[in-house]
């Protein structure tokens, strides 16, 4: 069994036994390996956002919390190329790109069969320039749109101008590769896009945005027939 199916199976023994724990030499002599080489697997499930905790003391082990797993995936090997494709997209310069890529490492362990080759096959097939974005600038963004409240920024447009902006966030646009967040810029008074690759600081605040609708801010731009992607459909419309 190779290590990525080791993986696997050691997420699909714990839910099987949770919540009861179960010790690291069951676990070993279940699969065959050495208790160190279960304990580096462990850790890699937890490094990866896999639940998986320990637990000491009498009738202690391992055991994984059932109800934040993915039950076993079973894609289509063109369903996993297209998931393989849609993530190397997302590359470190666009939002939630680290989210991303630990939701892909669960899914990686919940597939299996023809599936997870074909995955693995067209990943090694793939590379991506490094990104420009600087993390702390995407993560303060991230931060702001998630939990709705109001951004400071420092920004440079296409001339190379540098101005300071105060804005509440409604949204993210992607074009021809480009990410930009929409917002409504309180020293403008209007609706804006800013690039995220031209924002050189962003600073989160405390204070909580107004809602904007997203639509309406892109009314009259080049942007106003903006649609959302039809991949995100399901999840927009999911109760």
């Amino acid at each position: 069994m190779n290590r990525t199916a080791r993986l696997y199976a050691l997420v699909e023994e714990l839910r099987a036994a949770a919540p009861r724990p179960v010790t690291v030499a069951a676990l070993a002599a279940r699969f065959e390996v050495s208790a160190r080489t279960v304990q580096r697997d462990l850790q890699a499930l937890m490094e990866t956002g896999v639940p998986v905790r320990a637990t000491t003391g009498r009738g202690g082990g391992w055991s994984i919390d059932p109800a934040m797993t993915l039950p076993p995936v079973r894609f289509t090997a063109d369903e996993a190329s297209a998931l393989v494709a849609a993530l190397a997209a997302a590359d470190a310069s666009a939002p939630y790109a680290g989210a991303a890529r630990t939701a892909a490492q669960k899914i990686a362990a919940s597939m299996t069969g023809p599936a997870t080759v074909a995955a693995q096959e067209l990943a090694a097939r793939i590379v991506t320039l490094p990104a420009r974005t600087a993390q702390p600038v995407r993560a303060a963004v991230e931060r702001a749109l998630t939990d709705g409240t109001v951004l400071r920024l420092s920004y440079a447009d296409a001339a190379g101008r540098e101005s300071e902006r105060v804005v509440e966030p409604a949204g993210l646009l992607t074009a021809d590769g480009k990410w930009y967040l929409i917002a409504w810029c309180r020293t403008r008074r209007a609706g804006r896009g800013f690039r995220l690759d031209r924002i050189t600081a962003a600073t989160p605040t405390a204070e909580q945005a107004p809602p904007h609708d997203l639509a309406a801010l892109l009314a009259g731009s080049s942007a106003a027939d903006a649609a959302r992607p039809t991949a995100l459909a399901p999840l927009a419309t999911a109760p």
